[in-house]
């Protein structure tokens, strides 16, 4: 197993890219705290499947774009296992509009969660991975903070954002043995898009460029980031992994 002993943190583990990455970290044999905001049975359904798997498994309540509530998280994490090894900085959201008509309110909060949460946790294992000389960053960007997309400004904005970030943070690191990547899907067939009320048009649109003519998968996404979370990914660092069946091409 690619993970035996490592103890990771996934925000936004109770459902879609998440969770799946929960499960896969598992399965290679860490132990993982997950954390939600609102889908509390969801989570902790996974942290039952996840020690069903002999693995250790909490879920943590928590808003990412607090910086006390990640502070939290990484406590209750070091509590739990007595050390951190993989970060992975999944959680995020969406709330579109062309940017004429975008409210500061959509503005502020797309950031402040998707570009300041990924901060808040980073912030709070750096010197935990700089002590330890050993860590692994995985951050979720997405192919629209690479290209922009209509109607999602604030969005686009706040995943090239974490692009920079990524690169900036992995020169910082690089020299305690510290890996930090980013992994860019394309559309995925989570919960969000099946419930979503122009799914046919969004898939239309997104199968038109992907070329290998399949929605992606949330496993798509978690096997890419256990590897980045192994040390079989020891020499890859400062990277942007698309993940998208060709979308961006």
């Amino acid at each position: 197993m690619l993970l035996e002993g490592k103890n990771a943190i996934v925000t936004g583990g109770s459902q879609g890219i998440g969770a799946a990455t929960a499960l896969e970290l598992a399965a290679e044999g860490a132990n993982v705290c997950l954390t939600y905001r609102r889908h509390a049975e969801e989570a902790d359904a996974y942290v039952r499947k996840i020690s069903e798997m002999g693995r250790k498994a909490i879920a943590v309540k928590c808003d990412i774009a607090v910086f006390a509530e990640a502070e939290q998280v990484v406590k209750q994490a070091l509590d739990a296992f007595g050390r951190i090894d993989i970060l992975v900085n999944n959680a995020g959201m969406n709330w579109d509009a062309v940017s004429w008509k975008m409210t500061e309110e959509q503005w502020d909060r797309v950031l402040e969660v998707n570009l300041k949460g990924y901060f808040n946790f980073t912030r709070h294992v750096a010197p935990l991975f700089k002590e330890q000389q050993y860590g692994k960053i995985i951050n979720i960007t997405s192919i629209n903070g690479m290209r922009g997309k209509f109607g999602q400004s604030n969005y686009s904005a706040s995943k090239a954002g974490i692009i920079g970030y990524t690169k900036a943070v992995a020169r910082e690191l690089g020299a305690f043995n510290v890996n930090v990547n980013a992994v860019a899907p394309g559309l995925i067939e989570t919960a969000m898009l099946r419930d979503s009320s122009n799914r046919e048009k969004v898939v239309d649109m997104a199968m038109g460029e992907i070329v290998l003519k399949r929605l992606g998968q949330p496993e798509d996404l978690a096997y890419v980031i256990a590897f980045l979370a192994s040390d079989k990914a020891r020499h890859v660092t400062g990277e942007v992994i698309r993940v998208d069946g060709g979308q961006y091409i």
